[in-house]
């Protein structure tokens, strides 16, 4: 049985990959306000941790508690290395997702999700949640089971149309199998077979030996929408309950929604906004459901100007984003926090460089991606594949393929060549944000990418004299205008 969690004011961006992790997460919850961890790529993020030695034992200690043993030691058997990769080694790769025969990652998807979760959890009795992308099909079933072995309180998607995600959670919630319906490119003169039942993802929790388990806590859903028009047609044709809403502009980092209507572009390229792409706060309070503004919403008068809209609070990324506790690489937070200090940040809305085809915020950054030369210079390849799209092959079966792996092969698999053209790794370089980018095998050390909200020099207030840091504890003083001394709220 679903129950709304008591509603705080201020939820924590979900920043991917493992920018929101457990600890950043840990710190927001434990003050009483809604702590998000990523669930992207969280199986890659799993493995490359127990490869890099998990030298604080806290990734293992989180795998004990896990309810299926078997997957435990099969990923320990497989990835975990006591003493760390030797210098200059490539992590080992994981299976890509797959819409067939992916137990496997399925296994490591639940898996990540739910240590994450676990960490995220331990030490009060605050809210956490996780946020998905529904772009990111193919992992999505299993990233919502494991995170609710671990009791999440919140799922947060966008990136979408996540419609079929309430009825998933009343399912797994019941240990029971769900499926999403598979979204599949189609080739010209390449159609479904005739009588074929549309295709679909899915995940039966028996087939991880979830009989007998006890039901699971039912989490709260908050779709991210970027229109009430959205909101309005999910709350009536979403095939469960819906908890709320997360209001996004296009000011918010990582992927916005594109521009409604027809597509313009500044003297810079980016796309342009209009009156079409602002939400009416009137029509959102009308729904009855509460909800929150996310997108340079990163200050207390920000917050109250929000609430007095009728919103419960605000969603807000980019000043957790380079706290002490984000997940973020320290020496990259580091340039960035010179960058903020300095006074001279600069964020692009970048129409091409997600191969999604959604707009993606880019800081630029030098050695990152964000510099052409950067971008030239690497050779492309796929081997993370959480962004690839699934295509019908002339023998009915499917292919994957994604715009910013070789430009051959995209080709080679029905694509347009027009379409690579400034797509950019995301995997890859967000995976070096945390730290954990790979060493190809012409030795080559993939680049970082950025993504923040357009209110990234905002920083510079939480940043005290005589200091180049600052706390999740700070932010959460700065927008809410209380002390980090406090405790957490018991709901």
């Amino acid at each position: 049985m679903t129950s709304t969690p008591r509603l705080a004011e201020v939820i924590q961006g979900g920043m991917g990959v493992a920018v929101s992790n457990w600890r950043l997460a840990r710190a927001v919850a434990s003050r009483g306000q809604v702590g998000v961890i990523s669930g992207t790529g969280i199986d890659s993020v799993l493995v490359r941790r127990l490869q890099d030695g998990d030298p604080e034992g806290v990734v293992r200690r989180a795998m004990t508690a896990f309810p299926f043993p078997d997957i435990v030691k099969e990923a320990l058997r497989r990835y975990f290395l006591a003493d760390g990769r030797q210098p200059g080694a490539p992590y080992k790769r994981i299976p890509m997702p797959s819409a067939t025969g992916n137990r496997v990652q399925q296994g490591l998807t639940m898996l990540g999700s739910f240590v994450e979760v676990f960490l995220a959890k331990e030490g009060h009795s605050g809210q956490v949640g996780v946020n998905l992308l529904t772009k990111v099909q193919l992992p999505n079933l299993a990233a919502l089971y494991g995170s609710m072995l671990a009791g999440v309180d919140y799922v947060l998607m966008g990136a979408g149309i996540p419609r079929e995600v309430p009825g998933a959670l009343d399912r797994l919630a019941q240990h029971q199998a769900a499926s999403f319906r598979l979204d599949i490119t189609e080739i010209p003169g390449v159609s479904r077979p005739d009588g074929e039942a549309p295709p679909t993802m899915d995940l039966d929790p028996a087939d991880f030996g979830a009989d007998g388990q006890p039901p699971l806590h039912r989490p709260a859903f908050l779709p991210i929408v970027a229109s009430h028009s959205l909101a309005s047609m999910l709350q009536k044709r979403a095939n469960g309950s819906i908890e709320g809403f997360v209001v996004e502009g296009p000011t918010a980092g990582g992927h916005n929604a594109p521009p409604r209507g027809a597509k313009v572009f500044d003297e810079t390229g980016q796309p342009v906004y209009g009156e079409r792409d602002v939400v009416d706060l009137d029509k959102m309070a009308e729904l009855g459901l509460p909800f929150w503004l996310a997108g340079a919403y990163g200050s207390p008068e920000a917050l109250q100007e929000a609430k007095a809209h009728g919103a419960a609070g605000v969603q807000v990324g980019t000043l957790f984003a380079y706290c002490e506790e984000s997940g973020l690489e320290p020496s990259i937070k580091d340039k960035v926090l010179e960058q903020v200090i300095a006074g001279r940040t600069s964020v692009r809305t970048d129409p091409r460089a997600s191969p999604t085809g959604f707009p993606f915020k880019v800081v630029s950054l030098p050695g990152s991606t964000s510099e052409d030369d950067v971008y030239q210079a690497r050779r492309r390849v796929c081997d993370l594949g959480y962004l690839r799209e699934v295509y019908r092959k002339d023998d009915g079966g499917y292919g994957y393929r994604c715009a910013s792996e070789p430009v051959a092969d995209y080709v080679a698999k029905g694509g347009e060549a027009a379409e690579t053209a400034g797509r950019k790794c995301l995997c890859n370089a967000l995976m070096v944000n945390i730290g954990l980018g790979q060493i190809q095998k012409d030795g080559s050390h993939e680049a970082p990418l950025l993504t923040s909200g357009d209110d990234l020099p905002a920083i510079a207030k939480l940043i005290r004299p005589g200091r180049s840091w600052y706390s999740a504890g700070d932010v959460l003083d700065y927008l809410l205008g209380t002390s980090s001394s406090q405790g957490a709220s018991t709901a």
